[in-house]
């Protein structure tokens, strides 16, 4: 067998030891996640590592969506996230294109409130825009959960950097085609930004739908209940039925698990090609 010089043998060595560490990632990430999908199949009330534990089962799905109201939830979940993302696109397409192709006084410090935005948490500005809807009274309606993150400093950011990356003449070509700024920003200017456009739909669709801290402040109306509030009602005061709360989170997390394999291609472009730039 031919032998391996030093310098070969060096590069080959950082591949396995790479792999390695990528394999001990891997089974550090999915290990509590097999240990929530290998639980939601025991039969509701089975201890783990008892008897019962040992029968695998699909009761205990039936038994959370007949409970938590899935459809329903589902349903609110998916009319609110749906809104929020599209309100949050156009905003941040209007924004983002002004930000990063318009000349005006004032523009970079817009963009600083818009950065200084993103280091806010919503919790902490939850107690004027609670007031604000109850003057409105959009208490416990669906206005409450969608209005206060219509627009979001990330979308708006992350829209202004991509059209930065989209070459100014493909504009000034389409301006000498007799194109107004309207018809360069629709027509032009967003079917080159899918990538964020899809990135922005794929973190606001999945925020929202992950979202407790809304619906737990805005509504108490049974009929308005979300996913994430509908997990809640698997959880007890003193003990869980965990057989029965890891199929509810299953439940909960497949739609958004799909979701991600579908855009990921988009959502990895986007995040690649959207860096800092002035």
């Amino acid at each position: 067998m031919p032998q391996l010089s030093p310098t070969t043998r060096l590069p080959r060595l950082w591949t396995v030891l790479n792999l390695l560490l990528l394999v001990v990632g891997a089974a550090i990430v999915l290990w509590p996640l097999a240990v929530v999908a290998i639980t939601s199949f025991h039969p509701p009330g089975a201890i783990a590592g008892s008897e019962a534990a040992q029968v695998w089962t699909l009761a205990s799905y039936r038994d959370a969506w007949q409970r938590g109201n899935f459809v329903r939830a589902f349903a609110n979940s998916t009319l609110v996230a749906i809104a929020v993302t599209a309100l949050q696109i156009l905003t941040s397409a209007l924004a983002g294109y002004a930000l990063a192709r318009f000349r005006f006084r004032g523009r970079q410090a817009i963009l600083l409130a818009v950065l200084t935005a993103l280091i806010i948490p919503f919790q902490l500005v939850v107690v004027p825009v609670f007031l604000v809807l109850k003057w409105g009274h959009l208490i416990n309606t669906y206005a409450a959960l969608i209005l206060p993150t219509a627009a979001n400093g990330y979308g708006i950011f992350l829209m202004r950097q991509y059209f930065t990356t989209i070459p100014i003449e493909l504009e000034e070509a389409a301006a000498l085609d007799g194109a107004t700024r309207w018809h360069i920003l629709w027509q032009v200017m967003l079917p080159l930004a899918r990538p964020a456009i899809v990135t922005l739909f794929l973190f606001t669709f999945i925020g929202e739908w992950n979202d407790l801290f809304k619906p737990l402040i805005f509504t108490t109306r049974p009929e308005l209940r979300t996913v994430q509030l509908a997990l809640m009602s698997f959880q007890d005061q003193f003990s869980n039925d965990w057989p029965l709360l890891m199929a509810a989170v299953v439940i909960a997390t497949v739609p958004i698990v799909l979701l991600f394999l579908v855009g990921q291609r988009q959502f990895i472009e986007g995040i690649a090609t959207t860096g800092v730039k002035n």
